[in-house]
């Protein structure tokens, strides 16, 4: 049974108890979001991320393919996440000398967005990346993660300006 909201806002019932959307009658379309973010580091971590000597391996790597099962695992994580049909996710990440630089792609062909996943997929590698050099950089932090575009679905496509 559907119950119509008059708060605006699609989470939330009549009453304001949250409740997932039904999103049986949407059109399945092509949907794509990205979204970034940053893991502010130490010099010394910036070091070893780029001379390759992170104790603990692979940083990059590690915090790549974490970000890659994050997305893909997000209705787990998020309660109101539709499980969905991801059929990409990108993430690429690159080292600047103030830390990394982390960015995220996923795009589905289903009845909602894949913002969360994007959003997802940028957290959990960026969590990942400090767990991989938290030896060398105790103060590392995440920050700046916000979506960054998105295209398809009803709302059509925007992009950060």
């Amino acid at each position: 049974m559907t119950e119509r909201r008059n708060s605006g806002l699609n989470h939330l019932r009549a009453d304001g108890t949250a409740h997932m959307v039904d999103v049986s009658a949407k059109d399945v379309t092509v949907r794509t979001a990205s979204a970034s973010g940053r893991v502010l580091l130490s010099a010394e971590a910036v070091s070893a991320l780029r001379g390759g000597t992170v104790p603990k391996g692979d940083a990059l790597s590690v915090a790549r393919i974490a970000g890659i099962q994050a997305a893909k695992r997000t209705p787990d994580l998020i309660p109101l996440a539709h499980p969905i049909g991801v059929h990409a996710v990108e993430v690429d990440l690159v080292v600047s000398d103030e830390g990394v630089e982390l960015s995220a792609t996923v795009r589905t062909a289903d009845r909602t967005g894949v913002e969360m996943e994007a959003l997802t997929a940028v957290a959990v590698g960026a969590l990942a990346l400090i767990d991989m050099i938290k030896a060398v950089d105790r103060h590392a932090r995440i920050t700046d993660v916000r979506v960054t575009a998105k295209s398809g679905g009803r709302s059509g496509s925007w992009v950060e300006s």
